[in-house]
């Protein structure tokens, strides 16, 4: 096979993308065409007529800048991607977007760019491979069998998420997972010596990785690497490829000049000539080049038809377990969820992480495709799934993860795992350690993901362990990010209705909020159903008819404290309203009745009472309401003593109350 042809096809490809858009990135595309060549037509098993076959391989393309790398096998393999979108790389409008965005282009699995998110996202798509194998796989059938590849630059594997992501890999033997590092020593700023000095050999072995150190541009070894890591059984594969940046550039290859900007029209035409191009003539395909990819194509969806076959056998000889295996696909949250939740002792104030932790039981049972864990801390933010399972080292049958304190890592995998499909994920941590994944949490909400973050110890109410894990800012962090929603649940029963909303959620990633604290269960025959949660907000209690005098809302903990406020505010006569406001996400996707029944607009005097940043509330309050929030970190102490300092108290609210009467 003229892998030579088809490497050099590649490299004329995108350096004419970058060329006419004035913009993007050459060098890696070009170093890395020749690997990418030997990957997609001996190798990749995907088929572009199908592209969301479930057992086809996943190629990450983590070093996302490099994408017209990406852009040129697509079209070539037969995507529905025209050579004219190559054309309009970079371009309003485009198919061919400045980083591969999933859902966006035909093929790409991934949205890549923040460099070492794509290493993480391989892992999450291996791990689900492996756990699909762990249940479906047997009495000679294997209908999840298939390899993750990426494809790590230099810049990826200096970020600390990829640290993160290979270590926890290694450790779990996803020998599924095989990684092609380009090492070309250039980043922008010049030669990687520059700042790092890593052994990459030395690295990856102590992560118990197999590691293959090759030419990147000898095609043969090439092959003979992907073959061996495709026959390990107990490690994942980095095959460590020795390239240069920009090959086949006869002025620029080897160079930083060739990372980040266009070669230039001269550089171009000399480079084609160099390649045996013709100068004259952009996107330029040979048409040897689109035979062996259409040879390629045949192949592909031979293997598609064999997977088939081999499917269809398994339904008749495993019926339960091939419509367990279509279950899996699709996801569907049972429809009579709630009916499936616990009740909960309304004489027993309780923690709503605690109110969680039976939730998740219930859940357990119904969703088998429901799996998630946490980054060291299931024990505290109790989120393991009693009786599941551990997933761990060559063992991917249980459903409970331990991600170890790799918070970043835990994001990407999670997002990695919806990706691949077959499983609804959740991960869960301390909500202040949510900043340490916040790109992963963006992430997940640019590709609409449902994943869903289960964020305990929700405020200064963690008392004793003081301002460092006493989140105040992360809320208003969170709910500004576009596509993303919160919920703080009020009391255990919302907690109830926050999960089934977020499993409900299938268009972007949902965080539930819980505390630490115990809290009082809300005696559900005086308040309307926490089933309201889905508004966003609703009237949880009025003391008069119509429309009130105040309005206060809340959220999470602090409701039951406007509820004290509230009646003792009554007494004086005062048509008082509380509004229990879980999540401004889900109210603002209401009617503008549904809204302005719940805040008349009439109503100018409205509270709002959140522990914690009080940005954002103002929406709500309007110009004459006032905020009861935090402006400054907490402090360490017992937390009852901490509300009364910080002002969270009935007497306080009620205070304020009567100051703006």
């Amino acid at each position: 096979m003229n892998f030579k042809l088809v490497a050099d096809t590649l490299r004329v490809l995108s350096m004419d993308g970058v060329q006419k858009a004035n913009s993007g990135h050459p060098g890696m595309p070009m170093g890395t065409a020749d690997f990418a060549a030997v990957l997609f037509l001996k190798h990749l098993k995907h088929c572009p007529t199908d592209p969301l076959w479930p057992d086809r391989d996943r190629f990450v393309l983590s070093a996302g800048h490099g994408c017209m790398l990406l852009y040129s096998l697509l079209h070539l393999c037969g995507y529905d991607l025209p050579i004219e979108e190559l054309g309009k790389f970079r371009q309003f409008g485009s198919k061919t977007p400045g980083h591969p965005e999933v859902g966006h282009t035909p093929g790409v699995e991934t949205s890549t760019g923040p460099l070492g998110q794509g290493c993480g996202n391989a892992v999450g798509m291996a791990l689900a491979e492996a756990m699909l194998a762990a249940r479906f796989n047997g009495a000679g059938h294997k209908i999840a069998d298939h390899f993750t590849y990426a494809l790590a630059s230099d810049g990826d594997l200096m970020e600390g998420i990829s640290h993160e992501a290979f270590s926890l890999a290694g450790h779990m033997k996803l020998h599924k997972l095989i990684v092609f590092y380009d090492s070309n020593n250039i980043t922008i700023e010049g030669a990687t010596a520059l700042s790092c000095s890593d052994d990459a050999r030395k690295r990856f072995e102590g992560y118990g990785w197999n590691v293959l150190e090759i030419d990147g541009h000898d095609y043969a070894a090439i092959d003979k690497a992907l073959s061996q890591a495709r026959g390990q059984a107990e490690r994942p594969t980095i095959i460590i490829g020795h390239t240069l940046i920009g090959k086949g550039s006869p002025k620029m290859q080897g160079s930083a000049e060739c990372h980040g900007a266009p070669l230039g029209v001269e550089e171009v035409k000399a480079t084609k000539r160099n390649l045996g191009f013709p100068e004259d003539r952009d996107f330029y395909v040979p048409d040897e080049v689109r035979r062996i990819f259409a040879e390629r194509l045949l192949e592909n969806q031979e293997s598609l038809k064999k997977w088939e076959r081999n499917f269809s056998r398994f339904k008749k000889e495993c019926p339960d377990k091939a419509a367990l295996w279509k279950a899996f696909q699709k996801l569907e949250t049972p429809k009579d969820l709630e009916s499936l939740l616990p009740a909960f002792d309304l004489a027993k104030p309780l923690a709503t992480r605690s109110a969680s932790h039976k939730i998740i039981q219930a859940l357990a049972k119904a969703m088998p495709w429901l799996v998630g864990g946490s980054a060291d801390l299931a024990p505290s933010t109790r989120t393991n799934m009693d009786g599941q399972g551990d997933v761990g080292p060559g063992s991917f049958a249980g459903r409970n993860f331990h991600f170890g304190i790799r918070e970043h890592a835990m994001g990407s995998i999670l997002n990695g795992m919806a990706l691949h499909g077959g499983f609804r994920v959740f991960g869960s941590t301390f909500f202040v350690f949510a900043d340490y994944f916040r790109p992963s949490i963006r992430l997940a909400a640019l590709m609409k993901l449902p994943v869903v973050y289960v964020f305990t110890h929700d405020s200064f109410f963690v008392g004793e362990d003081g301002p460092t894990h006493q989140p105040v800012e992360q809320a208003a962090s969170l709910r500004i990010i576009p596509g993303m929603t919160v919920i703080r649940p009020a009391d255990p029963t919302e907690t109830g209705a926050a999960w089934a909303a977020a499993l409900r959620n299938t268009q972007g990633p949902t965080a539930i909020l819980l505390t630490r604290h115990n809290i009082p269960v809300l005696d559900r025959s005086k308040y309307p159903p926490a089933s309201l949660l889905a508004q966003g907000a609703y009237t949880l209690w009025q003391s008069g008819d119509g429309i009130p005098k105040m309005i206060l809302i809340a959220s999470g903990s602090e409701v039951s404290l406007a509820l004290a406020a509230g009646a003792e505010l009554a007494k004086d006569n005062l048509n008082v309203r509380v509004v229990s406001m879980p999540s401004w996400e889900l109210f603002e996707r209401q009617s503008k009745k549904i809204r302005n029944s719940v805040l008349p607009p009439r109503c100018k005097l409205r509270i709002a009472i959140e522990a914690g940043s009080p940005m954002g509330w103002e929406r709500y309050t309007g110009p004459k309401g006032r905020i009861i929030g935090m402006n400054h970190f907490g402090v360490s102490g017992p937390y009852a003593v901490l509300a009364k300092e910080f002002g969270f108290t009935p007497e306080n609210v009620v205070q304020i109350a009567r100051d703006m009467l």
